[in-house]
């Protein structure tokens, strides 16, 4: 019964808007107050649990993608993209997944990632014609891809939870990524057929010429994914390392060559950054201490019998769990998603004979996807402010592009446990 009450207090906290690390906190005080437990030792363990390297790489990615976003560090690469694509029919939208699943492996978040590109590439869709709404709902649908293009923090926080390795994680979302990445731009090539008065850029006389100065310009931010990506899959760099190179490149690109960054910025990044990081910190040790006080009252094992007692049929239970983390995805963001989803799910999906490792993508997946679902939608909220176009204008195309592009990716990764686990198996064996 304590346990019932909790978890109604937690949601009724959620659903009337107080923030998610206050929510548990509120969950953490009832709990000290009715039961049994020492709230000490807890918050004990909550203080060890905390206390690994790893999680030094959330700040720091946190960190880098906001030096970039103000660094303007991500526009050399969109005008790259566009130099290439932007002469055929859709294809500055093109443009606009590529870029985020790009900038998305660098900065590793959704909300980065969506700030960054939205603001670059909703003047360009708007100055070539593209449909206010979809131009925005597609905007907003790539964002995700920081969810899954690696290194993503969500993957990190994950792999923390469940014990499992980093670089595994990281490898396992990378070809649902490509994946959504195909699918979104078939989905909007359809999506604009019927639109003729689109715009494209005009041709090149000199394209050879073109691409050779904007690779030029473009080659310090295209040295960032490589040197960070194959720092940690060339066993060179852990992923908290890597993070920590990102930032110190960063800031000199961002002031001397791109010249996006100045003092006043520059502290205000400095700011945002350690504001976030603190408000994600205190979310962690919330999170990880309530659910401590869940394991200690064996939810997982409840829920897992609670399941079990619908049904036993693998493809049944994975659909229950796909709703789960989808509905998680819509009431909270990325990061209190994966912190709250991974330890109840796990211990279910390890008894079905679910891959540890298949699990990480199916959870980014499940989150992204929750995230731009409607009623409650996250991302969709904050597309449209980034993009000021109405939710109502981006809703149609959301719901189109949920059903032809985010749901055959949840269905492809959830059943067929080879398009996640072929690189890990590939580069790092069983």
């Amino acid at each position: 019964m304590l346990i019932l009450l909790t978890l109604l207090v937690i949601c009724v906290a959620l659903l009337i808007g107080i923030p998610v690390p206050f929510a548990f906190g509120l969950a953490l005080i009832y709990m000290s107050l009715t039961g049994d437990h020492d709230p000490a030792g807890f918050l004990t363990s909550g203080h060890w649990r905390m206390n690994v390297l790893v999680l030094l790489a959330i700040p720091l990615f946190i960190m880098a993608g906001t030096i970039m976003e103000r660094g303007k560090i991500a526009q050399p690469l969109v005008e790259l993209a566009e130099l290439f694509v932007g002469r055929f029919k859709g294809g500055i939208a093109y443009t606009a997944v590529g870029a985020s699943a790009v900038f998305g492996s660098i900065a590793g978040s959704a909300t980065a990632t969506l700030t960054c590109i939205g603001s670059i590439m909703m003047p360009q869709l708007r100055k070539a014609n593209y449909p206010e709404g979809l131009s925005a709902a597609l905007i907003t649908n790539a964002a995700p891809l920081g969810l899954l293009i690696p290194p993503s923090a969500i993957q990190i926080i994950y792999a923390w939870v469940t014990r499992q390795s980093v670089l595994k994680c990281f490898l396992a979302t990378i070809v649902p990524g490509l994946i959504l990445v195909t699918l979104l731009c078939i989905v909007n090539y359809f999506m604009l057929r019927k639109h003729k008065d689109i715009k494209t850029l005009p041709p090149s006389d000199d394209f050879v010429g073109e691409v050779t100065r904007k690779s030029r310009f473009a080659l310090p931010a295209l040295l960032m994914p490589f040197m960070i990506l194959g720092g940690i899959y060339g066993g060179i760099m852990t992923p908290t390392e890597a993070a920590g190179i990102a930032v110190v490149y960063a800031i000199p690109v961002g002031f001397f060559i791109y010249k996006g960054l100045n003092k006043a910025n520059f502290k205000e990044a400095l700011v945002q950054s350690a504001t976030t990081t603190g408000v994600v910190m205190v979310m962690f040790f919330m999170v990880m201490i309530v659910s401590r006080l869940l394991i200690f009252e064996d939810i997982p094992g409840l829920a897992q019998e609670l399941i079990f007692s619908v049904s036993e049929n693998p493809i049944v239970v994975l659909i229950m769990i796909n709703v789960v983390m989808i509905l998680i995805g819509m009431l909270m963001d990325d990061v209190s998603g994966v912190l709250l989803a991974s330890p109840l799910l796990f211990p279910i999906v390890v008894e079905l004979g679910v891959d540890p490792i298949q699990f990480a993508a199916i959870v980014g997946v499940n989150l992204g996807m929750g995230n731009i679902t409607p009623p409650t939608a996250p991302l969709l909220y904050l597309g449209s402010r980034v993009t000021n176009v109405r939710v109502s204008a981006m809703l149609k195309p959301t719901l189109i592009m949920i059903a032809f592009a985010w749901i055959p990716t949840l269905i492809i990764t959830t059943y067929i446990p080879q398009v996640s686990l072929f690189l890990p198996e590939l580069f790092m064996g069983r």
